[in-house]
């Protein structure tokens, strides 16, 4: 561990140390792509080699100084994750816009995908909080003994001051916020659900088009013709950022070994492998719906191994969403109008480890403190419909786990100041939970295309409308060692 040194010598010394592992590291990830190195291993090295310098920074520099390091770091990490979310509205947009002009019957098919999608991803949320309360109960956790410090009271003070807003807000308003007001305004990503409100305008606006059809088919095709360019140019635009995944995912994962308190984590020890463990064993529940459904899990990993390692390092499912949509079209053979449907609304819908798992883990500790039983059948049925319930309609607040928590907890009239006490180990265990979460869309995109059993085809195939597919899967693919068949014929 680091010990205080009043050598400024010895501090520039280490940090220019540090700048040149960090550089080394970004040479090695150059140096595999040149080589051919597959893209699923250039990513896991960047995670490595992102691990192994921030060790270094942990144990030779004070937090202090970590920070200043990261600064310059994060430049490369948190540079790249915008140039995804810059990506996300113009994908959402073009992808559902142009699904729904395919087929006449289209705003029928668009209802049914709704609804299944989100049935398969508040489904899933409702498993994995009963895998999160019977972790709980397992590992015996209890609030009772946690230690808090100033950091963690200040921010048990301002979860309540966040709850005591969002206890002024009904479901009604916060579905309400769902709707498009100002499209333009939604463009950029102002709101909490501006994804959401997207996806709705870019639904009305394609059967809105569909109308135009009967009436003035020319102005229906050269609108078509448009959204089929701009789609084409979206992904090319995805295409490009996506070559630089090894590399975020170095910066992000050396921020967070550098910047983590050891000592903290290893006094919230047992609450981290609880964790963890129900994740993990969330995630075989996953492979297990898969085989169910006549899906090869170990393809299925193969292939999505980049998107959750980048959304393990980056803690953001709005910054994986192009990454999400892009895998499922080019590697799942998800339709796109499904793809970007279970992406976009797996963002903030239903969401499997931030929404359902962390929230009922802390509802079981806080139990006993209020004279609750958390093995009774009655409060767990009534923690499930909570959940339920929340992990839908904190979709119209954003803020992730920490906003989930809250609702359920103050559902429950639970105290949540206790998510404050684990501020110091939040980042390590968001990072597993957004894997979970990105995991559980990209499922969801798996399994609602075998239900609906659509192809992703124009009326009038030609070479144009291949581009934005094949332009994806040039790069990823070309990349791989397993150009296996897609999942979905398996």
């Amino acid at each position: 561990m680091y010990k205080p040194q009043n050598n400024m010598p010895y501090q520039y010394i280490i940090q220019t140390i540090s700048g040149f592992l960090f550089a080394g590291g970004l040479l090695v990830l150059w140096k595999m792509k040149k080589r051919g190195i597959s893209f699923s291993r250039q990513v896991l090295s960047g995670m490595a080699l992102g691990l192994i310098a921030g060790a270094f920074v942990q144990f030779t520099v004070s937090p202090e100084q970590a920070l200043q390091i990261t600064d310059w770091t994060d430049i490369i990490g948190s540079g790249y994750s915008s140039l995804l979310q810059v990506a996300v509205i113009p994908l959402v947009f073009i992808s559902i816009t142009g699904a729904i002009i395919k087929q006449n019957n289209q705003g029928t098919n668009f209802g049914k995908k709704i609804f299944i999608i989100l049935s398969i991803l508040i489904g899933t949320a409702v498993i994995a909080t009963l895998t999160g309360i019977a972790t709980a109960n397992a590992f015996s956790l209890s609030a009772d003994g946690f230690y808090a410090g100033e950091a963690e009271i200040a921010r048990g003070a301002q979860l309540e001051s966040t709850n005591a807003i969002l206890n002024n807000s009904s479901y009604a308003k916060k579905i309400l916020e769902f709707i498009p007001k100002n499209i333009f305004l939604d463009f950029t990503g102002a709101r909490s659900t501006s994804t959401i409100a997207v996806v709705i305008f870019s639904a009305i606006l394609g059967i809105s088009a569909l109308e135009l059809k009967k009436s003035r088919p020319n102005a229906f095709e050269s609108f078509k013709n448009g959204i089929k360019t701009a789609d084409a140019v979206i992904m090319e635009l995805v295409k490009y950022i996506l070559r630089l995944t090894p590399y975020g995912v170095m910066a992000m994962m050396f921020k967070i070994a550098s910047t983590s308190s050891i000592e903290k984590i290893a006094q919230l020890g047992t609450f981290i492998i609880a964790s963890y463990t129900a994740i993990a064993i969330m995630f075989a529940i996953h492979l297990i719906i898969l085989i169910l459904s006549g899906i090869n899990p170990i393809k299925y990993i193969k292939q999505v191994f980049p998107v959750l390692m980048f959304a393990f390092s980056s803690r953001s499912s709005a910054a994986t969403l192009p990454l999400n949509t892009e895998t499922q079209i080019s590697k799942l053979n998800v339709p796109k109008g499904i793809a970007n449907l279970s992406a976009s609304l797996g963002t903030t819908i239903g969401q499997n480890g931030c929404a359902a798992i962390y929230p009922a883990m802390l509802a079981v500790m806080i139990a006993p403190t209020m004279g609750v039983d958390p093995t009774s059948i009655s409060f767990i049925i009534e923690l499930v419909v909570i959940v339920a319930v929340s992990s839908f309609g904190a979709a119209g607040v954003g803020g992730g786990a920490t906003v989930a928590a809250l609702i359920v907890l103050s559902n429950m009239n639970f105290p949540v100041a206790l998510a404050g006490l684990l501020i110091s180990v939040e980042p390590l265990i968001d990072m597993s939970r957004t894997a979970l979460n990105v995991n559980g869309a990209m499922l969801t995109g798996v399994i609602s295309s075998k239900i609906i059993k659509e192809e992703d085809t124009d009326d009038e195939p030609s070479k144009n409308n291949e581009i934005s597919v094949m332009s994806l899967k040039s790069y990823i693919e070309n990349n791989e060692e397993d150009n296996g068949s897609s999942l979905c014929s398996l």
